[in-house]
């Protein structure tokens, strides 16, 4: 294989066309140029060409992965799962999720602070978060560490405002029930609603 013509793209910057015998055409970085040394004229053994076809799949999967997760934050087994999902081998994804963990980008206990944080802003209690953990990805020894960051004085302020917000200073029971099972529902335990219930102005028994 060899190539005819070695060009700078028109349309993507750092990128090179390497324009071979065959009229076929290898979109190439830079970096592929200089490790493999590459020129017009630079004939190819088949070992050279399936060595920089694999580089230009892995430079692709990289640069990919990197707008990917600098796009959203992910847990890293939301981020393999993504890749694999892009066809790129299981082996190669938790390589590319290795790359990703040593320059700082993929983070799980970052994320799962993240995470806490978000949903504690929404107004949800630490179970819904727990199952926000699940859902992700988040390893599960991280969970008690991100939960440890909310502060109960947080979640008394969410669940007041709730309170605030649904019942409008209604003390009807039939109303307090609702914003009761709302507050569940999002991931509050009993002992937390009761207390807020209670700092309402309702009476309560535990």
């Amino acid at each position: 294989m060899v190539i005819q013509e070695l060009k700078p793209s028109k349309r993507v910057r750092g990128r090179w066309l390497a324009v071979l015998e065959d009229g076929s055409i290898l979109r190439l970085g830079r970096n592929q140029i200089a490790d493999f040394a590459l020129y017009a004229g630079r004939e190819l053994s088949d070992e050279e060409a399936d060595r920089l076809t694999q580089a230009i799949e892995n430079e692709n999967f990289r640069a990919h992965a990197l707008r990917m997760i600098t796009d959203t934050p992910r847990s890293r087994k939301e981020f393999v799962k993504l890749l694999e999902k892009m066809d790129c081998p299981p082996e190669k994804a938790q390589e590319i999720a290795d790359w990703l963990e040593d320059l700082g980008y993929l983070d799980d206990a970052a994320y799962a602070r993240e995470v806490a944080e978000l949903y504690t802003r929404k107004g949800y209690g630490k179970r819904k978060i727990r199952d926000e953990f699940y859902r992700r990805g988040v390893p599960r020894e991280l969970w008690d560490e991100a939960l440890e960051q909310i502060e109960e004085e947080d979640n008394a302020s969410a669940i007041d405002a709730f309170l605030e917000k649904k019942l409008k200073g209604s003390h009807d029971p039939k109303d307090v029930k609702r914003a009761s099972d709302a507050l569940a529902r999002r991931g509050f335990a009993w002992p937390e609603i009761s207390d807020a219930l209670r700092r309402y102005g309702m009476e309560v028994w535990d």
